[in-house]
């Protein structure tokens, strides 16, 4: 009685655990809003049918054979002597080499479809917005408004986004799960990612790459306003902030690391702001392999004082 009392209650939490994790799934990956969401979500579902196709007669020959051949059922065929089947081996390698050549195709296709750096075909000018991850923030840079904001970004529905992205110290990784496509951001280096949001909303932005102690709270709302009308409404409402980012002591200050940190605007920012943030790391690597130079030169040059010495001194012992 306890024993099927535990089997009861394991299967009832494999039950809820495998609906609390689908449902997880379909609020997001399976449930996209953007045009690059929906193409990736086709390839998943797409690759899961045909697994399945594999998997599925797999687990039901091996439940029918266990039930055929169980010790109760005398009518089974005793074939002792059985060794080989040229039609079996024909099925079980055929079906899968097939699929495998499907997936390799299909993956090579999506893989340069889906390239984030390429852009979306679109009839309109496509809104650039630079991303920094920070410990633990967010923070956006929108170049040609001439604005920045912390954890949180708007755009147009139906218009494409251009993210430009890099990191302040470690590396991060930025997602939109409803939009798709989530991309690394590293210090001292750039990468893109095109987005489309196909319906009005607000969606959440996460961070999809462990950085340390805050980053549970290294979150952000992506708004995809109705209309470019709602998205300059947005535009307006940031430059009404008394916050500023006009130089790189402001931006180093938001920069020290802090955990949950509220959404800010700032009405102004330092032209450039994103390239110089990419560009300090450069610097730092030039201005090392400066000293190192100087370090070798200055060693040379010792050595050949010191070589200087030994001949004056070898001269003076011979006279």
């Amino acid at each position: 009685m306890r024993l099927r009392k535990y089997n009861k209650s394991l299967g009832m939490l494999s039950l809820v655990t495998a609906t609390v994790l689908l449902s997880g799934c379909d609020s997001a990956l399976l449930n996209p809003k953007g045009q690059i969401g929906l193409e990736q979500r086709s390839l998943i579902l797409t690759a899961l049918g045909l697994m399945l196709i594999v998997v599925i007669p797999a687990i039901a020959m091996a439940i029918g054979f266990a039930w055929k051949y169980r010790a109760s059922n005398k009518d089974a065929k005793y074939t002792p002597n059985w060794a080989h089947s040229n039609k079996i081996e024909a099925v079980v390698w055929t079906i899968p080499i097939l699929i495998i050549l499907f997936l390799a195709v299909l993956t090579w296709k999506t893989t340069h479809s889906l390239e984030p750096s390429r852009p979306i075909a679109s009839d309109q000018k496509p809104l650039k917005i630079e991303v920094i991850s920070m410990n633990w923030k967010w923070f956006f840079i929108y170049p040609e408004q001439g604005i920045a904001t912390v954890n949180e970004i708007a755009f147009p529905a139906h218009r494409p986004v251009e993210f430009k992205l890099t990191s302040e110290d470690v590396m991060n990784s930025f997602f939109i799960p409803r939009l798709g496509s989530q991309l690394y951001t590293m210090p001292g280096m750039q990468t893109k990612l095109n987005l489309i949001a196909d319906e009005p909303g607000i969606y959440d932005g996460i961070s999809a790459s462990y950085s340390g102690k805050g980053f549970s709270g290294m979150k952000f709302k992506a708004i995809a306003t109705p209309d470019e009308a709602g998205f300059d409404q947005w535009v307006a409402k940031v430059k009404q902030s008394s916050l500023t980012m006009d130089d790189m002591a402001a931006y180093k200050k938001l920069a020290q690391p802090s955990e949950y940190n509220s959404v800010e605007y700032f009405s102004s920012v330092k032209p450039n702001l994103f390239a110089d943030v990419v560009n300090q790391y450069m610097s730092h690597g030039k201005h090392m392999a400066t000293q190192a130079e100087g370090a070798v030169m200055h060693h040379e040059g010792m050595q050949g004082m010191d070589m200087g010495d030994t001949e004056t001194s070898h001269k003076g012992a011979e006279e």
